[in-house]
Parts: C-alpha cells; structure tokens; sequence
C-alpha cells in the first residue's frame, strides 16, 4: 500500500513540475505587493492599542439598538442646508437601510467547466433588492393607537433617542 501511495505521489509531482504555466502578470504583481506588505509591518508593527475604545463603543452601540424598548424622534433632514427639518414623529429604533436584507445576498453556484462563482440570491419573498438605493425603513409609532407601523422613507432623515430642536 505504501508503494502504490508513493508511487501515485511522485507521478501527481512529476505532472505538477512538468507544467509550464507561465505566471501572469496579476500573479507577479500580487507576490511583489505581499512582499512589501510584509516589509511594512516588519517596519512599523501595529498601533499600540490598549483600552479598544471605539470596540467597546460599537459594542454598546448594538446592545443599545437591540432593545424592544428604544423610542426614538424622526426628522426630515433639509436637504436644501442639510439642518434639522420637520418633525415627523416617534418611531421605534433607527430604522433600517431599505437595502438591508435578511438573508444572504449571494450564493455559491457551480457549474460544470467554470467551477465555483458567486450568482445572487433572492430574499425570501423571491424578490432580488437593488442595489445603492438611499432609503430607509422606519417603524413609526401610529400617534392614535400606540401601535408600530411601517413607513417607507426615502428623503435624507434624521432620528434621535431624544427629541431635537
């Protein structure tokens, strides 16, 4: 058995050496950038970071839009001066980037003589979401019931856990 291994490995090497692939020129200049970015660390390190500060704060910045209970004040944005426009009313959390999506935006396909590239994925209503659209999902508070309701936004908005002036 251990002949038949030996065997099979020194013909796959014998095959993998006799290939005169020429590197291309991506491949050249990809070598050539990781040896420098080598050469920059070895020279510079990284930053002496020690209390992870803006972790921390990203941190609390996701438990904090986490809670059932954030309420928050929605604004128009001026779009003339960018200052703070109407008041538009309460809503729960920040609101959510209409292009964000519940699953994953792409898959993994493979075919046949091209092997594995990436294809897009619907969501899970079937719809594909487009791509670079600027608005936003807001969950606003009916002023007459108390209950969430959803609300398409797409002017610029602002929204605060505390009333703006």
């Amino acid at each position: 058995m251990k002949k038949v291994i030996t065997i099979v490995l020194t013909l796959a090497s014998g095959l993998l050496v006799g290939c005169d692939q020429q590197p291309t020129s991506d491949t050249i200049i990809a070598g050539q950038q990781e040896k420098s970015m080598q050469e920059m660390v070895r020279q510079t390190g990284l930053p002496a970071i020690r209390n992870f500060q803006e972790k921390k704060m990203l941190k609390m910045l996701y438990e904090l839009r986490d809670s059932s209970k954030l309420v928050c004040y929605a604004y128009l944005v001026n779009e003339m001066n960018g200052e703070i426009g109407q008041f538009i009313g309460k809503c729960i959390g920040y609101g959510l980037p209409y292009t964000a999506q519940y699953s994953n935006p792409k898959r993994l396909v493979y075919k046949q003589n091209l092997g594995y590239h990436s294809m897009p994925q619907a969501e899970p209503n079937g719809l594909f979401m487009p791509q670079g659209l600027s608005a936003t999902w807001l969950m606003m508070i009916d002023p007459k019931t108390g209950d969430p309701k959803p609300v398409y936004i797409e002017p610029a908005i602002i929204v605060s856990p505390f009333p703006l002036k």
